[in-house]
């Protein structure tokens, strides 16, 4: 699968997933680490899950969604991932941009907090109770933190990150990227994948055009997506990738759901 990826976009990708003092500072190669690591853990354990109900991926995790669920060809998803990354970090550049957490903050609250400033300051992500990311200009951010306590903000924290992502500063990525889906091969499917930009699920192809371009300017609402999924009917949500993040966020958004992740399922299959 890296060798097919390496293929499609004519350089080197081992050294990102096999290399331990590998470097995935830049953006391009973290999220290509990510995506291609996800995939492996979805060929890999996939089977064992069972038919799902749904997809759905976080920010970049859409497109990991969409190659599982087969709306996107392999060689077409790693183009646009790459792409996408590569006009995000170009935005990034040419405008600095910050991002911090809301920690027990409500959606409300980060709005009142997003109004001190505003254009320099979005609701970024809406990812689990408690857990909102606000973004913008580092002045805007540095607005939204000294409002945060007035606003009943528990706690604030910086992200390291080198951009503020889905918020209207990524307008120059959004057109470009635009452009690149323009010819994409999206193909309907009978699996829905849920869009974090509306939380709704869709088994159509041709829209994800425009839904995956407007996500880099519009916030991730992952709260509602895992809403979502339990509404169609899911029982159990699995995270397959690397790392827990998501399966905690999802444990606060429907505890009464049993939540899994890779390691768990690897555990189950040895």
């Amino acid at each position: 699968m890296v060798e097919r990826a390496e293929r499609v976009l004519g350089r080197d990708l081992s050294p990102l997933l096999l290399d331990p003092e590998a470097k995935l500072d830049r953006t391009e190669d973290a999220q290509l680490a990510v995506l291609l690591s996800s995939l492996m853990a979805w060929e890999k354990v996939g089977r064992s899950i069972g038919e799902p109900v749904a997809f759905a991926g976080h920010s970049l995790g859409q497109i990991t969604a969409l190659l599982a669920a087969g709306t996107l060809p392999f060689d077409e998803g790693i183009r646009l991932a790459a792409r996408r990354a590569s006009h995000t970090q170009r935005a990034a550049d040419r405008t600095q941009g910050q991002m911090v957490a809301l920690l027990g903050a409500t959606p409300e609250q980060a709005d009142a907090v997003c109004a001190t400033a505003p254009d320099a300051c979005w609701v970024a992500n809406d990812n689990a109770p408690g857990q909102v990311v606000v973004a913008g200009t580092p002045e805007g951010v540095d607005c939204a933190v000294g409002a945060a306590p007035a606003a009943g903000v528990r706690r604030t924290a910086r992200l390291q990150v080198g951009g503020a992502f889905h918020t209207p500063l990524m307008e120059e990525a959004r057109v470009a990227f635009a452009g690149d889906l323009e010819d994409a091969e999206l193909l309907a499917t009978a699996t829905p994948v849920v869009s974090n930009g509306d939380g709704k699920a869709y088994k159509d192809g041709g829209g994800w055009r425009r839904r995956l371009a407007d996500h880099l300017v519009h916030p991730v609402r992952w709260r509602q997506s895992v809403e979502t999924l339990v509404r169609m009917g899911a029982t159990e949500l699995v995270e397959v990738g690397p790392g827990t993040t998501l399966a905690g966020l999802a444990r606060r958004i429907a505890p009464g759901i049993n939540v899994r992740s890779t390691d768990d399922l690897e555990r189950a299959q040895s």
